[in-house]
């Protein structure tokens, strides 16, 4: 299934350090995946694409620059020699394997609206059940705004709806929403969602979980979801890692650098970048990290399907058997000083650092 990975740091980064000169980059991850738990789908071949916002502000004007393509990602030219000769402080880059929608451009992820960028790993439950009933509850403006055939795109539709519907509006060329709408928008469409695969299954005798791992930025702050409609589920996975400096130690061979506390560079992604033990953390699964200003926060998701007890073990089967799990080496061992984060709300131990502040 799809993988996707998220860079925001203080200085611009050249692209090639993230996407094709690391031995586990999201672009090799397509295709040999040395992390993967499941085996039966080695592939993400089904289109790709990079968004990230230009250095020079002036071109910032209406959102990143956009380059998807159909072709697997491993195998194009073009996004080689993209990645080489450009650098951004912020990037979104995703590796498609379809579950809805045919292969063409328009069904690859990131998707845009102006400042926002958009993009999702898992799929909505029987998609095709409420589809309707999203499509009927968005205003034209972001109906007539998809291109495409997906669930993904769909749920970014209704997010630029419920985002609106806060009083903001997602056409705003500055963008600069604000760490707190953002996060709010994501949530109250992730509640919208749930509702409705929860009613639509009432007449089903089994529903599988919609898996949702979010990804939204405004040019600035940035929201991720790692959430699944279940109690007892795991959902995608999702790490993050942060540090002074992400660098080449020797040829493909990458590690993050903890020269001192600051957070100069952080990075989300489903898989890991590298196999430093103690380079990435494995976000809980149902909360919200959010990148305000290089400051990670966490943030549980406390509804029906939350686990109070810290310690409850939840079963990988489903997401393993769709090829949406990779593990990090060592994960529960962290040799590094990793900086603290800022909580707010209820918290929830980390996975690889619960001895974080």
């Amino acid at each position: 299934m799809c993988r996707f990975l998220i860079f925001k740091g203080k200085e611009p980064l050249r692209l090639s350090h993230l996407l094709t000169r690391p031995a586990h980059s999201i672009i090799n991850q397509s295709f040999d995946s040395r992390l993967r738990l499941d085996r039966r789908r080695p592939v993400n071949g089904d289109g790709f694409g990079v968004a990230y916002y230009p250095q020079d502000k002036e071109l910032n004007d209406d959102g990143p620059c956009l380059f998807r393509a159909i072709t697997p990602a491993w195998n194009n030219q073009n996004l080689e020699t993209l990645a080489e000769k450009t650098k951004s402080e912020l990037v979104f880059a995703h590796v498609r394997a379809s579950t809805y929608g045919i292969l063409s451009e328009t069904n690859c992820h990131p998707f845009t609206y102006h400042s926002l960028c958009f993009m999702h790993n898992g799929g909505i439950s029987n998609f095709a059940k409420i589809k309707r009933t999203l499509l009927n509850h968005i205003d034209d403006e972001y109906l007539n705004f998809l291109k495409g055939s997906t669930d993904s795109e769909c749920a970014f539709a209704l997010f630029l709806d419920t985002l609106r519907k806060l009083g903001y509006d997602p056409a705003k060329e500055e963008g600069n929403f604000g760490h707190a709408a953002l996060r709010e928008a994501m949530l109250r469409t992730i509640e919208m969602i749930k509702n409705w695969t929860k009613e639509v299954g009432k007449d089903l005798e089994q529903v599988e979980p919609s898996l949702l791992n979010f990804a939204v930025t405004d040019g600035s702050s940035v929201v991720v979801s790692r959430y699944i409609t279940s109690k007892t589920d795991e959902a995608a996975s999702l790490h993050f890692s942060c540090g002074s400096r992400f660098v080449e130690s020797s040829p493909g061979e990458y590690r993050v650098e903890r020269l001192d506390r600051n957070q100069d560079v952080i990075m989300v992604a489903s898989e890991p970048l590298t196999f430093e033990r103690g380079d990435w953390t494995a976000v809980p699964t149902n909360s919200i990290l959010t990148i305000k200003n290089q400051t990670i926060l966490l943030h549980p998701i406390i509804d029906e399907y939350y686990q109070e007890d810290p310690l409850y073990l939840r079963n990988s089967a489903l997401a393993e058997s769709k090829g949406l799990m990779g593990s990090v080496p060592l994960a529960n061992a962290v040799e590094k000083d990793v900086p603290p984060l800022e909580r707010e709300g209820r918290s929830r131990p980390m996975s690889a650092a619960a001895h974080l502040a």
